[in-house]
This record gives C-alpha cells, structure tokens and sequence, in this order.
C-alpha cells in the first residue's frame, strides 16, 4: 500500500496553482480555445466552479446535493451542460471570482468533514477523501486544458499521487462508459512519482500489470494526452486493452486526443 498525502491541502494547493496562472489573463487570453473541443478558457473555469459547488453541497446539504443530483438523472451531460451554459452567462471576472467562492468554500467543508466521513455524490456515496481526491482529477484534467492552451508547461509534484490513487479506484469507469463488462481480475500498477518514490496498488503478483511515470497515468486517465504520447507500458491482454479505454471519471469518455496532437514528455 502506498502511503497517501493530505488529499484535502493539497486540494487547496492545486487550486491555488490554477489560480494564479488564470488570475493574469487578458480578455482574449480567456477566450483562447482550449484542446476539449467548443471550450475555452473561460469555459474550462466555469466547469470547475461548477463542479466546486456540487462538492461543496454534497459536504454541507445532503438534501440540497440530492435535488441536484436527481435533476441530473434523465440526461446527465445534458444537466452539465445546462448548469456551464448558466455559468458562461456571466463575464470572466465574475466566473473567475465564482470559482474563488465555490472551491475555497468546497475546500473547507471536505476537510472539516474529515477523510472518512461519507458524503453523498452522483453514483454512489464517497469518502471526503476519495471526493477530494476526485476533485484533484478535475483540477488536473482542466488545468491541464488550460495549459495546452496558453502554451504552458506543467512541472508536475507528488500531488499528482491522488489522482493516481483515484485512477486505479476508477479503474472500471473506462468500460462502464463503453458497455463492456470490466474484467473481474485485478491490476497492479506500479509507477514513478515526480520525487522518484515508486507508488503501488494492487496485488503484487497480478498478472495484468501498468508500470510507468504517475504523470504519464495521469494524463492518460484525464484523457489530455493519447496513448501513444505517452510511455505506459502494459502487460497482460487486460492491461493491454485498458491503456485504450482508461478513464478516471463517469460519463461519456469524449474525444480525448489525437496520437501526436502533443509532443511526447
């Protein structure tokens, strides 16, 4: 097992981060599309304080979150895309401001609920942590977005080791989103921190196997970088198959991106 960081303030560093790279931007620095396709900057930060706001009323209003939730049932990406749209009405400022209000208020209530306390989310109940750490995915996969776009590059920190936590507990969401049925054997995964500590999971004498560097995985399950860009290496057939599929949210997996669309890191 490999021993975890505080999910809940290095939540808040991650954030802080995004935040000051965003804070400086120009007019047309938030208008700058994005690599998700129809988004831009702006659209990548809207997301995030919407997804901040359901977090934050998960922690704090378990009948609040479940209105939301059950708005949500009929066409879930539907529902996202009402909610954003709703966002996008306001001008760039006050989406960023919105953001600063809804994750530092999200923030504060996940830890203040503590590590094992279970909150209620849009599938299935979760541990603060774990939806810290879900949290940790989001600001990864759209800051990510956000750096592709303005042409930055991110040096990545040991942080990254929640969402690779997260990535081997959502092993499955890449099959669920397609209709296979996820394999009952289970994985080893086995990479590389940015400080050079190797993190483990899973039964150490699986067959299928992913090794590699964190940040390739999290890439990979964030779906901002193919496959091919990346030097994951897989053993087994499972293994093999899931490099494919791997995706550490619910819901449509989305275009992803293109083989070589990135230069290889």
């Amino acid at each position: 097992m490999t021993e975890m960081r505080d999910v809940f303030t290095d939540l808040v560093t991650e954030g802080d981060e995004l935040d000051a790279i965003v804070a400086g931007l120009t007019p047309e620095e938030w208008e700058i599309e994005t690599p998700s396709p129809g988004w831009t900057v702006t659209h990548q930060v809207a997301h995030l304080a919407f997804i901040a706001h359901l977090a934050r009323t998960a922690a704090t209003d378990a009948e609040g979150f479940q209105r939301l939730a059950n708005a949500a049932k009929g066409d879930f990406q539907a529902a996202v895309d009402g909610m954003l749209a709703a966002y996008m009405k306001d001008s760039a400022p006050h989406i960023l401001e919105r953001w600063r209000v809804e994750r530092t208020a999200a923030d504060a209530a996940l830890a203040e609920a503590g590590p094992d306390a279970i909150v209620p989310w849009l599938v299935n109940p979760l541990p603060a942590s774990v939806l810290a750490a879900a949290g940790m995915m989001e600001l990864y996969g759209h800051g990510q977005d956000v750096r592709d776009a303005l042409g930055m590059v991110r040096v990545p920190s040991d942080r990254i080791g929640h969402l690779v936590f997260f990535a081997t507990r959502t092993r499955d969401f890449g099959y669920l989103a397609r209709g296979i049925e996820p394999p009952k054997e289970e994985f080893r995964f086995e990479v590389s921190a940015p400080s050079g500590q190797v993190w483990a999971f899973g039964p150490e004498d699986a067959e299928q196997r992913i090794t590699g560097t964190a940040e390739d995985l999290c890439l990979l399950v964030a779906r901002r970088r193919h496959r091919d860009d990346l030097g994951l290496v897989a053993t087994g057939k499972e293994a093999e198959g899931w490099l494919d599929i791997a995706q550490a949210y619910r819901g449509p997996a989305g275009e992803g991106r293109r083989p070589g669309q990135f230069a290889a890191i």
